[in-house]
């Protein structure tokens, strides 16, 4: 890397970094580094009356006050932060007092990892500190960490960017508080949830994630290509097909967190790569699972934290079972005034016409009706609602209404005004699963990407016979979104899918080497603002001049100065 790219502060750090392995010392230690003490503990744990407690706690330096031979430190580890005591005599006892006057004091920065042998004790303002006696450096940080800073409870220079929060995670999760503790949240709701499942007697099981055939799910997918099977592969969309496929393998109840990807919108509760969770029960009906699912989730509110009831934005929201119920006739009617029973496609898009609601032609019955309830129902419902009895046309995978063939056994849950679950009486009845399927394909054709594909290995499956089943599917990110309180899906991904990052345009060496200037003169053009030819052709002669000469001097590159009248000609040559 040119040390004309680099900021002035990265340059000291690289040079700290050289100074330090003059000395001796490897700022990228290899052995490993005992802790015996973390912040919380050592603060929760601490006695004024106990026998001196020697610990090894490790971190990054995240502030100090440096008063000649004593300072104070504050070390972040995995836990939170505690105050560090440093004398020079106590981590120098000899001679030789550069480990404080020099490595400390002057080659040390904030976000630098360090060991520190000390015991612990109260400072005569009251604090549990670490009074340092060994100090030993464990990683140098060669880019500075944004400075965060609280006063009388007012944060100062907060790095509150989402775009780059959520690109730089690893800063994020450094200097802002909090953000740790959603996804120390996020395992939280998956251990409950996975301890439901297990003592209910279900199996966690692994399904293929590249798929000859996208199915479960009625979504766009992303496709590759297997070289050598020579073979079209798609990323799942959903797992449910092969969960189901273990069903009829003898399997009484089975369960995977997946990963699922689907090729659509990116938006606060959308992400391209998602994680959901699926189960499947056999000899079970979709009644069974509503009281299931409420079951589990008001378990894991009480696990996570603590309540069954959670804050998300302005609205409580509680997880107290049981829930309420409402078919999607109903829901439509109550939000609409419009009873869509019995309607054929010409009608539903009507109504869609008189709701002010716009549909794309290719969309059929099922999709229609889902359009209706999406934009005039769905956001009402704040409280934990299941929204039962779906037309048939929008569930391909579900058993017929055992009390009305138009209808299937099928729930959503609602939580906070978007889906949280999907849950079914599962079809198994192969023949008509066959024309639910010959159905969609007809879709496909009419221009519905996201119409399903017949998958005959899953329609042989349920040939062999599958028993009576429910299953339901949740959205784990969703979940975490509302047991941390969130209101956008990438608060709770470590890493959301991101657009590629804007870089300036430059033109390279050869673009500027056809106007006359040297190459060695390129990366100084650039450290003065000038990335292109058109930006030299733009440019100021004896300001650049100046510039070029105040470069060369500064970062001590030794090049010969250019003459007045070659940065001229440079120009000259550009504007042609």
């Amino acid at each position: 890397m040119n040390i004309l790219e680099l900021s002035e502060q990265e340059i000291i750090r690289r040079n700290s970094l050289d100074t330090m392995r003059q000395m001796g010392i490897d700022p990228y230690p290899a052995a490993e580094y005992p802790v015996t003490g973390y912040s919380d503990e050592i603060r929760s744990s601490f006695s004024d009356d106990a026998p001196r407690r020697e610990v090894s706690v490790a971190g990054r330096i995240m502030s100090r006050r440096i008063m000649g031979k004593a300072s104070f430190i504050e070390l972040q580890d995995s836990r939170g932060r505690i105050q560090v005591y440093i004398s020079r005599d106590d981590i120098c006892p000899g001679e030789d007092k550069d480990l404080y006057n020099v490595v400390f004091k002057k080659l040390l920065d904030i976000g630098d990892f360090i060991g520190i042998k000390g015991y612990v004790f109260r400072t005569q303002t009251g604090e549990i500190s670490v009074h340092a006696q060994e100090l030993t450096v464990l990683g140098k940080s060669l880019r500075p960490l944004p400075i965060v800073k609280v006063k009388d409870g007012v944060t100062y220079d907060a790095f509150d960017d989402p775009e780059l929060r959520y690109r730089r995670r690893y800063v994020d999760l450094v200097v802002n508080d909090g953000v740790k503790d959603v996804f120390i949240k996020r395992t939280k709701v998956y251990n409950s949830m996975r301890q439901y499942f297990n003592e209910a007697g279900y199996i966690e099981v692994e399904t293929p994630i590249l798929q000859s055939i996208p199915g479960g799910a009625s979504a766009r997918p992303f496709i590759t290509h297997h070289n050598a099977l020579d073979i079209p592969l798609y990323l799942r969309i959903a797992d449910e097909l092969y969960l189901k496929r273990l069903i009829v393998g003898g399997f009484e109840g089975v369960y995977e967190f997946s990963k699922n990807f689907r090729n659509e919108g990116m938006d606060r509760t959308h992400n391209p790569e998602f994680t959901c969770m699926e189960i499947y029960v056999s000899y079970k009906d979709y009644n069974w699972m509503m009281a299931f699912t409420e079951r589990m989730l008001e378990k894991i509110c009480l696990d996570v934290n603590g309540t069954t009831e959670v804050k998300v934005g302005d609205n409580v929201i509680s997880f107290k079972a049981p829930y309420k119920r409402v078919t999607m006739t109903e829901a439509i009617k109550e939000f609409t005034g419009y009873d869509i029973t019995g309607m054929d496609e010409d009608a539903l898009r009507d109504v869609c016409r008189k709701l002010g609601i716009e549909v794309d032609p290719s969309l059929g019955k099922g999709k229609l009706i889902d359009e209706i309830f999406g934009e005039k129902c769905e956001g009402n419902y704040i409280q934990p609602t299941f929204i039962t009895d779906y037309p048939i046309e929008m569930s391909p995978l579900t058993k017929r209404h055992r009390a009305n063939p138009e209808l299937t056994e099928r729930f959503e849950l609602m939580v906070n005004g978007k889906e949280l679950a999907n849950a079914y009486s599962e079809l198994n009845d192969p023949i008509d699963q066959y024309e639910r399927f010959v159905e969609q394909m007809r879709l496909g054709e009419k221009g519905d990407d996201e119409a399903m594909i017949i998958d005959h290995d899953f329609i042989r499956a349920l040939e062999y016979g599958m028993p009576p089943t429910s299953g339901m599917g949740i959205g784990m990110d969703r979940l975490v979104m509302l047991m941390t309180g969130k209101t956008t899906i990438q608060d709770v991904l470590l890493f959301p899918q991101m657009r590629p990052e804007k870089v300036e345009k430059r033109d390279n060496a050869q673009a500027f080497a056809e106007v006359g200037v040297a190459e060695d003169w390129v990366a100084p053009l650039y450290k003065t603002g000038v990335l292109t030819v058109a930006d030299l052709a733009a440019a100021s002669a004896g300001k650049l001049h100046q510039d070029l000469c105040g470069v060369n001097k500064k970062y001590k590159l030794e090049l010969k100065n250019p003459s007045i009248d070659d940065v001229s000609a440079w120009i000259a040559a550009a504007q042609r």
